[in-house]
Order: C-alpha cells, then sequence, then structure tokens
C-alpha cells in the first residue's frame, strides 16, 4: 500500500507536460501511467473495503457488548425484583465483565473508524485525481497534435525556403545569360557599325571617281579654248 501510494504522489506532483521532451512517443507513457494508477486504485479499493470491513466488525462487536451489557443489567433487575439478589450478583459480575471488554471494543472500534475515514478520503481523491489525469490527457494529447502539425509546417516552411533559395540562384544564372546576351549584342552592333563605316569608305573611293569625269560643261570649254587658241 505505501509504494502504491508514494508512486501515485510522484505522479500527481511530477509535471506531465515534462514527459513531452524525455520521450519519444510521450502520450504512450502518459497512457501507461494512467493505466498503473488505474491498478493501483484497483488495489486501494480492495484495502479500503478490507478496512471499512474491519469498522463494521468492531462496530458489530462493539454494539453487542453493549447490547450484552444492557441484558444482563434487565437480568440483575428483575432477579432483584423477585427477591434473588444472588442471581442479581451473578448478572452484574457478567455485566463488569463485559464492561471491561468494551473499553477494548471502542477503542478497536475507534481505531477502525478513523482508518476507514482516511482510506475512502484517499479512494476518493486517487478517483478525483485520475479524473483530473485523464482531463489533462485530453488537453496534451491536443498540444501534441498541435505541436506535430507545427511541425510539419516547420518542415514545409524549410523546403519552401529551399526553393526560394533555388529561385535565387536561377536568378542569379538569368542576371548572367542576360548580361552575356546583352554583350553579344553590343558586340554585334558594333561590327555592323564597322560594316557600315566600310561601305560608306568604298563608296567615296567610287564618288571620287565619278567626280574626275568630264561633264558636258567641261567639254565645251574644251572646245572652246581650242577655238580660241587658247588651249596651248
Amino acid at each position: 500500500m505505501a509504494g502504491i501510494l508514494s508512486r501515485f504522489k510522484d505522479i500527481m506532483s511530477s509535471n506531465i507536460n515534462a514527459l513531452l521532451d524525455k520521450v519519444e512517443d510521450p502520450m504512450k507513457m502518459i497512457d501507461q501511467y494512467l493505466r498503473n494508477l488505474e491498478s493501483d486504485l484497483g488495489k486501494v479499493k480492495a484495502e479500503t473495503a478490507a478496512v471499512m470491513a474491519d469498522e463494521v466488525r468492531a462496530k458489530r462487536d462493539l454494539n453487542e457488548c453493549m447490547g450484552s451489557m444492557n441484558k444482563m443489567q434487565t437480568y440483575a433487575e428483575k432477579a432483584l425484583l423477585a427477591g434473588n439478589e444472588a442471581d442479581a450478583r451473578i448478572f452484574l459480575e457478567k455485566k463488569g465483565e463485559f464492561n471491561k471488554k468494551l473499553t477494548s471494543l471502542q477503542q478497536t472500534y475507534d481505531i477502525a473508524q478513523e482508518n476507514s475515514t482516511k482510506m475512502r478520503a484517499m479512494h476518493d481523491k486517487i478517483v478525483k485525481d485520475i479524473a483530473e489525469l485523464n482531463s489533462r490527457r485530453d488537453q496534451l494529447k491536443a498540444k501534441m497534435a498541435v505541436a506535430e502539425t507545427q511541425e510539419k509546417l516547420n518542415k514545409i516552411g524549410s523546403s519552401i525556403n529551399g526553393a526560394m533559395g533555388n529561385m535565387s540562384k536561377f536568378d542569379q544564372m538569368e542576371a548572367k545569360i542576360n548580361k552575356k546576351l546583352d554583350t553579344a549584342n553590343a558586340m554585334a552592333e558594333l561590327n555592323a557599325s564597322q560594316e557600315s563605316d566600310n561601305i560608306d569608305d568604298l563608296m567615296a573611293k567610287y564618288d571620287v571617281q565619278d567626280a574626275n569625269i568630264p561633264s558636258e560643261t567641261d567639254d565645251e570649254l574644251a572646245k572652246l579654248k581650242a577655238k580660241l587658241g587658247l588651249d596651248k
């Protein structure tokens, strides 16, 4: 009995929430604790019933002794009324024996009653505390469900962060590609500009040649100089 009460006291005084940090599956451990307490309650109930039976038995013995005393008193009175003093004395002596026994029976009953009261109070408290623990277990199960959901969300959040990191790397690669493309386009533009300069130079060459070809006015002027004898 002492072991049961000690274990129950330890459970009630402990912080069950701390179990969440100590075991892989705290809910299984809490359920096991409650199963143990239910088993202990059965033992406490049996012990309480036995103590209560002791109280009933002690009360019965006490009542029987008091009844016997009262009976001896009644018969002593009857004997005296009948004029039999000797018989009355015998009845009173027997009453004295019961009276001595009554003191011991009263003490036994008082102790049995006190023990029974304590055991009933202990039994009722254990029943109440187990009900409280069951309620707390339901609360812890709800907390555990929320905690597990939060863990899943955290994992999903980590995955999303990882994906965002990949997106950042993708942006960096895209920036490099865009830079390379812009560089290539700039080079193509420079090359095109150079080709344009070359063709302009080439066209200018022939424009000069065209400028050296005599015009009709030049022909007329030459003929006039020849006629006037100025071409010599």
